[in-house]
């Protein structure tokens, strides 16, 4: 079986590869198609999606909120599943970047990038991280610069739980994930 993500940025599938790993059958076959931003992977979704030949595929569409509708973003990515003949492909939004989920798991990120006490930390304002308006900006100045995008998000993405995220956009990802391989993608 195959599931592909279809993604705006490196850095997602820096997290994607160390985390999917633990979580996805042995027999699933893994691609990540990055594109250049949200508005690249938007322009040529229908493209790569009409494109794809290879039977028992499934899709993740996944992009940042940003300062986007996160409804409006997510109906217009169904929709171009749809119109592209894949209308089973998973979209999902990250409230409001990727680094919201990180906030929501700060034991992980304390571990991954060795910032000694940064678990301690998720009592207070990261009990929410999906409202944190800025969160990689929040995540190096609560790291001191030691998360760099790709790099950190490699790290972090190998230990990030799956369970144990406080962000409500990556509990909604993880179980969405789930779904698909237990009833659609490969039974």
């Amino acid at each position: 079986m195959n599931l592909v993500f279809m993604l705006e940025e490196p850095s997602a599938k820096a997290m994607l590869e160390g985390l999917m790993p633990r979580i996805l059958p042995d027999h699933c076959n893994v691609q990540y198609i990055v594109f250049e931003g949200k508005q690249d992977l938007l322009k040529r979704l229908h493209i790569k999606l009409r494109g794809w030949l290879a039977p028992n595929t499934c899709f993740v569409v996944l992009f940042d909120k940003d300062n986007q509708d996160c409804v409006d973003l997510k109906v217009q990515a169904a929709q171009i599943c749809t119109t592209s003949g894949k209308p089973n492909a998973l979209v999902r939004i990250v409230c409001h970047e990727l680094e919201s989920w990180y906030l929501g798991d700060l034991k992980s990120v304390e571990t991954a990038l060795q910032v000694p006490g940064l678990s301690n930390k998720q009592k207070s304002q990261y009990q929410t991280p999906d409202n944190i308006l800025d969160p990689k900006g929040e995540l190096k100045r609560l790291t001191k610069d030691a998360y760099q995008q790709v790099n950190g998000s490699r790290k972090i993405g190998k230990i990030l739980s799956p369970t144990n995220n406080l962000s409500t956009s990556f509990s909604f990802f993880i179980s969405g994930i789930q779904k698909l391989v237990s009833e659609e993608c490969f039974n």
